[in-house]
């Protein structure tokens, strides 16, 4: 045991970034305790064995004997146990907080309701690639504690409104909210609430960036912070927006100056050109040098399962999108790859299907029928979805997703996109959507 230091530590919620927060206070020589409702919570085997833990509950007396508790993102602040400590005067703080005290280091910080993890991970390859030493994380990926064992030279977190909840000055080098729609209500009570918790990633900041398309994100801060605003529109002097030729065609760009024809990208659709140009303003706020930033978009193939992108085989793609487990998500993917294939009178081929959790799938069949050459049914729910497209739209029915990707495949032409975005949950026919994505990606290696 290390010579400790300071007052009791108490961490509330194990997990993984409760692990990383016992492990880091541990090793820096802090007297400190855990304490969880759950019994035998995840984790338990990954902190030192002399740590005192309270387990089965959280332990009230255990945290009003804190000199500060941090608490996990998956607690709520409301819980009368936390509230209790904080009518004593005890700070409640997240590890995002402790790793904000630990290092000077610049940190990137993004939230937003949609998104998060695409623009974490793109800005962070374009930090890489311009040969920065960075280390991505927070709420995606590693715990934001763990990052500190890279000593990066820049730190790009994920941030959630749990998260930034506990969090205060944060003092970032660039913040963003990226978007803003109802989510965590439950939590935070009403959208207020909500947008507070979501804005508080801006509290001291150097810099911020905003989306011009959701006003929602727009910081109400000094107006001398320099700020750099992103959207879909034609944008202005040294901001970054969408510009058209008389094709259709989209370049993003900055003011009157074409950057890239989004058709080079790999990750497609209007959201995912927001994304890029979220990203090309984040990186300008840090020095990224935009020919590197560029060179990234094109050759960045999305996330796994979110729309990635995974082979071309004559002429046509095919995109994973099995993280579309409802019809919110796989109507975003329709109408992102549609929207970007029609100026080249291109069409999407759709593989839906699953376990459909009693959605109503009647919003799919104006997109479909806008977008798709043809939809092949799969799983649990095919014929509920079937019920609900219009006669106009061509499907068929496949047993097995090899089958779906052939039938695909048959069906496509030349420029054509193939995407298995189900709108369902996968539990029917696989382990898990990791699991579906993956026969996918087999599948369409697999074709001749």
């Amino acid at each position: 045991m290390l010579i400790q230091r300071g007052g009791l530590k108490v961490v509330a919620g194990l997990g993984i970034s409760g692990v990383s927060t016992v492990n880091y206070l541990y090793q820096q020589g802090y007297q400190v305790v855990v304490t969880d409702s759950r019994t035998t919570p995840p984790g338990m085997d990954k902190i030192p064995q002399d740590v005192k833990t309270s387990f089965g509950k959280l332990d009230q007396d255990l945290l009003l004997q804190a000199e500060e508790i941090i608490l996990s993102p998956g607690l709520a602040p409301q819980l009368p146990e936390i509230q209790a400590a904080l009518a004593k005067g005890i700070p409640v703080v997240s590890d995002i907080q402790l790793l904000r005290r630990a290092t000077d280091v610049p940190i990137v910080a993004i939230t937003g309701s949609n998104a998060k993890s695409t623009v974490t991970t793109l800005v962070g390859e374009m930090a890489k690639n311009a040969g920065k030493k960075v280390a991505v994380g927070g709420n995606l990926g590693r715990p934001a504690l763990d990052l500190l064992q890279d000593e990066p030279e820049l730190i790009v977190l994920e941030l959630s409104s749990f998260q930034l909840e506990t969090t205060s000055n944060l003092n970032a080098a660039v913040a963003v909210v990226l978007n803003m729609s109802e989510d965590h209500l439950d939590r935070h009570g009403d959208m207020a609430g909500y947008h507070t918790a979501k804005h508080r990633i801006f509290q001291g900041c150097e810099k911020y960036v905003y989306n011009r398309d959701d006003g929602l994100t727009r910081p109400l801060v000094a107006d001398n912070i320099t700020h750099i605003s992103f959207g879909l529109n034609a944008p202005d002097l040294k901001q970054y927006g969408v510009l058209r030729d008389s094709q259709g065609h989209m370049y993003l760009a900055k003011g009157t100056k074409r950057l890239l024809d989004s058709s080079k990208m790999y990750i497609q659709g209007s959201h995912n050109i927001a994304n890029a140009l979220a990203c090309l303003a984040l990186g300008e706020s840090i020095g990224l040098p935009l020919e590197i930033m560029l060179e990234t978009l094109t050759s960045f193939k999305g996330l796994e399962h979110r729309c990635q992108f995974v082979d071309e085989k004559h002429g046509v793609r095919y995109y994973d999108d099995s993280k579309g487990t409802n019809v919110g998500a796989t109507l975003a993917a329709i109408n992102g790859l549609g929207q970007a294939l029609a100026p080249k009178q291109a069409k999407v081929l759709v593989i839906l299907g699953g376990q459909g959790k009693g959605q109503d799938f009647a919003p799919l069949s104006p997109a479909l029928a806008n977008y798709a050459r043809h939809v092949v049914l799969i799983g649990e729910d095919a014929a509920v979805i079937e019920a609900a497209l219009s006669d106009e739209i061509t499907r068929s029915y496949a047993s097995t997703l090899q089958d779906a990707v052939l039938q695909c495949q048959q069906h496509a032409v030349a420029g054509d996109a193939v995407l298995l975005s189900p709108a369902c949950a996968s539990f029917d026919m696989f382990k898990s959507y990791n699991d579906r994505g993956q026969q996918f990606v087999q599948c369409v290696n697999d074709l001749v």
